[in-house]
C-alpha cells in the first residue's frame, strides 16, 4: 500500500504514468526500486518525473497521508484490490488508486450516473429527485459529482429513499467543495461513499473535473443528463459515457429553455429519451455490466499504445490539431469544429491514452 501511494505522490505521476510504469515493471515497489535510465526510457516518462522517482521526491509523506486517511476513517483502494468497482476497472487508464471514505461495494453490481447543471430549473430538481428517488427503491447506486444543482439534488434523494449513492470528487476527499456540502459528503461517506483520485489537500482545480467526469460516467452502466445547457460540464461526462460504451439518456425540457439545450443536442445525437426511472429499470435498457479488465495497454507490458488509425475519427480529427508546441484548447475547437466541452472531453480520453499532455493554461501538446 504505502509503494502505491508513494509512486502516486511522486510529482508528475497521474494516472496514465502511473499505469505505463506499472505496465513497464509489473508492481509499484519495483517501479520505485528502478534505476532513473531505465525509468525514463518508458515512453511518455520524461527525465524529471524518471529523477524525481529515483530521488524519492513526494508531495507529502505516504506514512502520514496514511494516517490522515484512516484518523479520517477513510482508505486507499487500489486497482488490484477486491473492493475497487469492477465497472470503473473496465474503462481504458482506470487510477490506478482511490481514495475512498465509505463503502463502494453496493455500487459493484451495478449503478446509473446523474449530472446536471449547478443553475438547475425547479423542474429540473424535481426531475432529478424523482429519477434518483425511484432508481435507489429499485436498488442501483446513484453516481454524481456533488456538486452544486442536480448533482446534490440527486444524492440527497438517493440518501432519503435509503439508498446507496457514491460522490466522485475533484479535490482531495478532505477538501469539501462546495463548501455547503460539507453535511453531506459526511452523511455520504455514513451511508454511501465518496471517492476521489487526487491526494488529500489536492484543491478543487479547474483541470481536475473534466478527469472526475470520466471517473463518473466509469462507475456507472448508464449516464443520465437532467438538465444542461450547451456549454455545461454535463455534457462531458456524456462523452466520456459515449466513449465507454456506457448508456446516455437525456431529460426533455421546455422548449426554449436554456438549460435543457444540451439535453435536447443529445437527443438530435442519438440519446435515449428519460421520462422516468422506468425508462432504464425495464429489461434490456441497460447494456451488461462489462468485465473487469486492466487498460487494453496493461494488457501487454511494453505496449505503446493504440495506433492512431484505430481512434474514433473525432478523436483523430482533433489530434490532427495538436502538435509538439502547445496549442490553446480555443484555437483546437475553432479549427476542428466541435464545441469547447466536446475537444475538452476528447482531449481527456487522448491524454489517458497518453497521445497528448495538458500544459497551464488550457494548452496541449502532442507526446
Amino acid at each position: 500500500m504505502l509503494a502505491w501511494l508513494g509512486l502516486r505522490l511522486t510529482p508528475g505521476i497521474g494516472s496514465v504514468r502511473f499505469l505505463r510504469l506499472m505496465e513497464a515493471f509489473g508492481s509499484p515497489r519495483a517501479v520505485l526500486a528502478a534505476p532513473e535510465e531505465r525509468l525514463a526510457a518508458v515512453k511518455g516518462i520524461p527525465s524529471v518525473v524518471a529523477q524525481a522517482i529515483s530521488r524519492g521526491e513526494r508531495l507529502a509523506e505516504p506514512r502520514a497521508e496514511l494516517a490522515r486517511l484512516e484518523g479520517m476513517g477513510a482508505r486507499l483502494v487500489t486497482l488490484d484490490h477486491a473492493d475497487y468497482p469492477p465497472l470503473l476497472k473496465s474503462v481504458f487508464a482506470p487510477p490506478p488508486l482511490l481514495f475512498a471514505w465509505g463503502d463502494l461495494k453496493p455500487c459493484h453490481g451495478g449503478a446509473v450516473a446523474m449530472v446536471g447543471s449547478r443553475g438547475h430549473s425547479s423542474y429540473g430538481r424535481r426531475v432529478a429527485e424523482e429519477v434518483a428517488r425511484d432508481l435507489a427503491l429499485a436498488g442501483k447506486s446513484v453516481i454524481s459529482g456533488l456538486a452544486r444543482g442536480i448533482d446534490t439534488a440527486a444524492h440527497t434523494a438517493a440518501l432519503k429513499a435509503g439508498g446507496h449513492t457514491v460522490g466522485v470528487l475533484g479535490c482531495g476527499l478532505d477538501v469539501a467543495y462546495p463548501p455547503e456540502n460539507r453535511g453531506l459528503i459526511k452523511e455520504m461517506a455514513l451511508k454511501g461513499a465518496v471517492v476521489s483520485e487526487f491526494p488529500l489537500g489536492a484543491p478543487p482545480a479547474a483541470g481536475n473535473f473534466p478527469v472526475r467526469n470520466r471517473v463518473i460516467s466509469g462507475l456507472a452502466q448508464a449516464v443520465v443528463v437532467v438538465e444542461a445547457g450547451r456549454k455545461s460540464g454535463s455534457l462531458i461526462t456524456a462523452r466520456h459515457a459515449l466513449d465507454q460504451g456506457r448508456e446516455v439518456f437525456a431529460v426533455p425540457g421546455p422548449v426554449g429553455s436554456p438549460q435543457s439545450e444540451g439535453c435536447h443536442d443529445l437527443l438530435r445525437q442519438g440519446a435515449r429519451l428519460l421520462s422516468s426511472a422506468a425508462d432504464i429499470l425495464e429489461p434490456g435498457s441497460l447494456p451488461p455490466a462489462p468485465k473487469s479488465f486492466l487498460s487494453p495497454a496493461a494488457e501487454k507490458p511494453g505496449s505503446q499504445g493504440p495506433a492512431v488509425s484505430d481512434l474514433p475519427q473525432d478523436w483523430q480529427k482533433v489530434l490532427e490539431l495538436v502538435t509538439i508546441n502547445p496549442v490553446h484548447l480555443d484555437l483546437i475547437a475553432r479549427e476542428s469544429g466541435f464545441k469547447s466541452q466536446e475537444v475538452t472531453a476528447i482531449l481527456v480520453s487522448l491524454e489517458m491514452e497518453g497521445l497528448v499532455e495538458q500544459k497551464p493554461g488550457k494548452h496541449y501538446v502532442r507526446l
